[in-house]
């Protein structure tokens, strides 16, 4: 049975470890550079449809995960550590990566100029729903017993992909209230919580491998044959 309680920690959970991980402020000077020269009508149709792309990715990995992990025979535990290992590698890339420079926004904007839309590539994968946004939607599998709480995880990404939106839809005025040095700021910030959120998926699998019914008999038997 499914309490009212577990229901919205699901939901705060999926939005506490995926909009760090998102960081639609950190991203909002590179969609501006990726979209420049379009018309304002124009940008926002290519937000919207990025968005619709990042739900949908993230809602089938999520859906599908389950298929993926009996075919390539991954357990819950092993996928916790995996993810984390992803996500605190992010979150570590973060804290030490040098600020954004213009040679960045100058090849953002030469790869925008040769595609007719990026809504898609490069702005809902990878900068949306990249490798770590869909380990991190892996890793809610494990938390998943019922459908009800997948629900509650989809609302979550939704709630995800609609702050997304709002953020990068104003994300002119943000750059320019908040300037380069805030920018930078707010990523390490970021990447801080991101860090602390994959050291918590590899603390979780190393529980579960350790308190594993199967390892534990398997121990107990060796030592009893002793």
């Amino acid at each position: 049975m499914v309490t009212v309680s577990h229901f919205w920690q699901l939901i705060l959970g999926t939005v506490i470890a995926l909009l760090p991980l998102i960081n639609p402020l950190a991203a909002a000077p590179t969609f501006l550079a990726i979209t420049e020269g379009d018309t304002h009508a124009r940008r926002l149709q290519q937000l919207r449809m990025a968005c619709v792309y990042m739900v949908i990715i993230l809602v089938s990995f999520l859906i599908g995960g389950t298929f993926i992990m009996g075919f390539f025979g991954i357990s819950i535990p092993g996928l916790r550590i995996a993810g984390g290992l992803l996500v605190a590698g992010i979150g570590s890339g973060m804290l030490v990566a040098a600020p954004r420079g213009a040679i960045e926004d100058e090849k953002a904007r030469a790869a925008a100029r040769a595609k007719r839309d990026i809504s898609f590539s490069p702005l809902a994968m990878p900068m949306l729903s990249g490798p770590g946004s869909i380990a991190v939607t892996l890793g809610f599998i494990s938390l998943a017993n019922h459908w009800i709480d997948y629900v509650a995880i989809i609302l979550g990404i939704l709630i995800v992909a609609a702050v997304t939106y709002a953020t990068l839809r104003l994300s002119g005025k943000i750059v320019t209230v908040i300037g380069v040095n805030g920018m930078n700021a707010l990523t390490k910030i970021m990447g801080f919580l991101l860090l602390c959120v994959g050291i918590q998926f590899v603390v979780n699998g190393v529980l579960g491998v350790a308190t594993d019914p199967d390892l534990i008999r398997a121990i107990r038997d060796a030592a009893l044959a002793h």
